[in-house]
């Protein structure tokens, strides 16, 4: 090894707590990734921890320190300071590489004593390959060097089936990651996506977005309720496409409330929700209280944003929800298009939040009945993965939600989707809420920045790998940051996420002035 290119050497500790003396001259950071050279093998190693060592005791610097500060004596220096004074660095094993084969085993033992090391470089990341039908999610990175050679990509349908979770506070790069991810999955027909987009960010109507893709027109469909642009579609849902389930774990109904809505459901069947609205509160069936029938009328009115056109139709103020002729269809129709393996991206900016949840509900249901039967009859081997892409997870999956109320269908599909390929794509802010049960069924995590340490913990505690050292390594990350834990990784990689339209402009679709090329 080239004495240059030496930052450290290993001076003790313990496996999972190595301590190393930085080379003087050196500048190593917190996530800094390390090699070891071995005998046939070479081991990475990440930094998690700095601090000051010294050969001088504790007491004597204070003094030191106290007549260089109160005395002004700016020309004191120490005799061969790099002997005296240094920094020790904490760092763990992620894995060991074998050079012959290429093969990444998880380490079991310590480097050699006294043994130098140094950083990383792309020629220790060969092992990296890009498999068929996989997901570009990043670069790697070690400390804040980012190593461009060295290319993450995940197995798309394994990551999608055993479900995602992007755990980050406000501003980190949520929206830009899950916008890198969708641009991907575009490549390949392999998963189809239904994607509820709150606000109305992943599409690109005003700006540079999935619309710029090159296979968009034949992999990319965007329903949105009003003044759909060209190649688009008006996201309008027919009331007779709701059932009573849908509002299960999302609209807080009382029990005299459920029942009497089942009631409506059972006699009216594909005309329950019209019916009901429609009907007087004195004139309810079945001996339905007038209170009752009042309570659950303006609950769904609000929820649903419902009101009498002039013709005495039920329509919805955001124009989603319509109980005359149109709709009818499109469920349908986005089941068959995700069945295909496409993206579906709704957009839901002008629903409330249970207004989304609800028209997510209705399509995930219908998604995962269907997904049910193929399996059943022997054909969901040829289908794609699907996965549900959720902002604020919580809303649907959050502990409060989970015990107050019955299941629904983000839950089930969290829970038991893994065996029918239907998947969950969960951002979040708040994972701590989100029971850990659910957390530990999310195989992979990309971990972005976060301060909060009641997050971390919960983070760390749900990972595939050990992180019980990253904490500080979390909170530390900046925007764009982040690390990967999976089953489907070697070892917790850390990796720095490109700009979104950074990725539109290397495939040629975005030009320097910012304007997207037309095909």
């Amino acid at each position: 090894m080239e004495e240059i290119s030496v930052v450290g050497q290993v001076v003790g500790g313990k496996f999972g707590d190595i301590i190393i003396r930085q080379k003087s001259g050196s500048n190593l950071e917190i996530g800094d990734l390390m090699v070891s050279e071995e005998n046939g093998s070479y081991l990475i190693l990440q930094v998690f921890a700095l601090e000051y060592g010294s050969q001088i005791q504790d007491k004597m610097q204070q003094m030191m320190s106290g007549v260089n500060l109160e005395q002004g004596i700016v020309d004191a220096q120490f005799f061969e300071p790099e002997f005296v004074n240094y920094v020790l660095a904490r760092i763990k094993p992620l894995a060991r590489v074998y050079k012959e084969k290429g093969e990444v085993k998880i380490p079991k033992s310590l480097p050699s004593f006294f043994n130098k090391l140094r950083l990383i470089t792309k020629d220790d990341l060969k092992f990296l390959h890009k498999e068929k039908d996989s997901i570009f999610v990043g670069y790697i990175r070690s400390g804040s060097k980012v190593i461009k050679e060295a290319e993450v990509w995940l197995p798309s349908e394994d990551v999608f089936s055993h479900h995602v979770l992007i755990p980050a506070t406000t501003g980190r790069g949520k929206s830009n990651l899950v916008k890198t991810i969708l641009w991907h999955v575009l490549d390949s027909n392999k998963v189809g996506a239904l994607v509820l987009d709150a606000h109305d960010e992943y599409f690109g109507r005003q700006g540079v977005g999935l619309k710029d893709h090159t296979r968009a027109r034949e992999n990319l469909v965007y329903y949105t309720p009003s003044n759909p642009p060209a190649g688009a579609n008006r996201l309008t849902i027919n009331l007779q496409s709701i059932r009573p389930e849908h509002f299960e774990g999302i609209v807080d109904f009382s029990d005299a409330q459920f029942q009497a809505i089942r009631s409506y459901f059972w006699k009216q069947r594909d005309t329950w929700l019209t019916t009901l609205m429609l009907t007087s509160p004195e004139a309810a069936e079945d001996r339905i209280a007038a209170a009752t029938m009042g309570v659950i009328q303006r609950k769904l009115r609000l929820i649903l944003g419902l009101v009498k056109d002039e013709e005495g139709h039920l329509v919805s103020k955001h124009e989603v929800f319509d109980s005359a002729t149109k709709g009818f269809t499109t469920v349908d129709d986005i089941v068959k298009d995700i069945e295909q393996g496409k993206v579906v991206v709704l957009d839901t900016s002008r629903l409330g939040d249970e207004a989304e949840l609800i028209v997510g509900n209705i399509i995930a249901s219908k998604l995962f009945e269907k997904y049910k039967a193929y399996k059943a009859t022997g054909e969901l081997t040829r289908k794609p993965v699907a996965t549900v892409v959720i902002e604020e997870a919580p809303r649907v999956i959050g502990v409060d939600v989970l015990t107050t109320k019955n299941d629904n269908i983000y839950s089930t599909i969290a829970k038991e989707g893994r065996k029918f390929k239907v998947g969950l794509t969960a951002i979040t802010q708040l994972s701590s809420v989100i029971p850990r049960s659910i957390l530990a069924n999310m195989n992979t995590k990309i971990i972005l920045g976060n301060e909060m340490k009641q997050e971390r913990e919960a983070i760390i505690s749900s990972a595939s790998q050990d992180l019980s050292e990253d904490d500080k390594n979390i909170a530390s990350l900046d925007k764009g940051e982040a690390i990967i834990t999976s089953i489907f990784v070697p070892f917790a990689m850390p990796i720095k996420i490109p700009l979104f339209e950074d990725i539109v402009r290397e495939k040629g679709v975005l030009t320097q002035s910012g304007k997207t090329k037309v095909f």
